[in-house]
């Protein structure tokens, strides 16, 4: 395993940040950790990065004890952190010079890293010239300079316009094809369009730890469906394959179906024979968002 954590405890006085945390991340996995502000997302990133000591329990990153082996651990690491720390007066190739100064790398590693992060058009500019979604690149590029196994990368895209968002996505994905990935974000978009893999936490405990391709799969459905009348729920529930109905106010109802076929037409062909009209009709599938909702509100 490339991170493996083992009941996990740290407290900070009186408040647990993480509550027995225990997680395994296979190489080559891109796992998005998810979980509302103060679950102990950041806590555990700083955990396995070696900046924090857990108070009980084991993490090993790469078979390194992040206790015990730390240098180890950080030379197996690359770590962009939520605020992204870089020296905005240095120019780029200056700035990713000093930090292989620091990783006791090769020079030749840093037109390396820029090819491969998309800099090679501001290489030769001042960081503090540069937008924030190249700014990212920049501490990017500086997390890959040492060639590490393991990628620790805590909301890599917050604060990017719509065009760097796509940009980062598409460079984390191919990073990924070769290296160990944990991604904390809170977008939701972002990990159902780049990682494999989630792991939620709440009130620092996991609450959930699903593949993508097993939450996409689900059969359950819930179809949102507004009548110009009431209608009886016991008729509702003699559609195929409904599971509840719910009625959420005035014409409005929600028809649960244990399908993975879309139930839409079903639903208006029952409107039609019973001389009703459908004011609104939407589909709303089990995702990510609402799996979140349900586990941390």
């Amino acid at each position: 395993m490339s991170i493996n954590v083992q009941n996990i405890t740290k407290t900070f006085g009186n408040q647990k940040a993480l509550d027995n945390i225990s997680f395994s991340i296979a190489k080559g996995e891109i796992v998005g950790f998810l979980g509302p502000n103060g679950a102990g997302k950041s806590t555990m990133m700083r955990v396995l990065t070696t900046y924090h000591q857990a108070d009980s329990g084991t993490a090993t990153v790469n078979g390194f004890d992040v206790q015990k082996a730390a240098r180890s651990v950080q030379k197996s690491i690359g770590y962009l952190p939520e605020h992204n720390p870089l020296y905005v007066e240095l120019y780029v190739k200056e700035y990713l010079a000093f930090n292989a100064d620091v990783y006791q790398v090769n020079k030749q590693k840093i037109k390396e890293v820029i090819e491969q992060t998309g800099l090679t058009p501001e290489a030769n500019k001042k960081i503090g010239q540069l937008s924030k979604g190249y700014r990212q690149r920049v501490g990017l590029a500086a997390a890959l300079l040492h060639d590490p196994d393991v990628l620790i990368l805590d909301e890599p895209t917050t604060g990017l316009d719509p065009n760097q968002l796509i940009e980062i996505r598409k460079l984390i994905r191919e990073i990924g094809k070769e290296k160990t990935i944990l991604l904390s974000t809170h977008i939701m978009k972002e990990v159902e369009a780049v990682c494999n893999r989630v792991i939620i936490i709440n009130k620092g405990l996991v609450v959930a730890d699903k593949k993508l391709e097993d939450l996409r799969e689900t059969e359950q459905q819930v179809i949102e469906v507004e009548f110009d009348f009431r209608v009886e729920e016991v008729l509702l529930k003699q559609l195929p394959h409904v599971t509840a109905v719910k009625n959420t106010g005035g014409f409005v109802y929600e028809i649960v179906f244990s399908t993975s076929k879309d139930m839409r037409p079903a639903v208006f062909d029952f409107a039609h024979d019973n001389e009703l009209k459908t004011l609104q009709l939407s589909r709303k599938n089990k995702n990510l968002e609402s799996l979140f909702t349900e586990l941390t509100s």
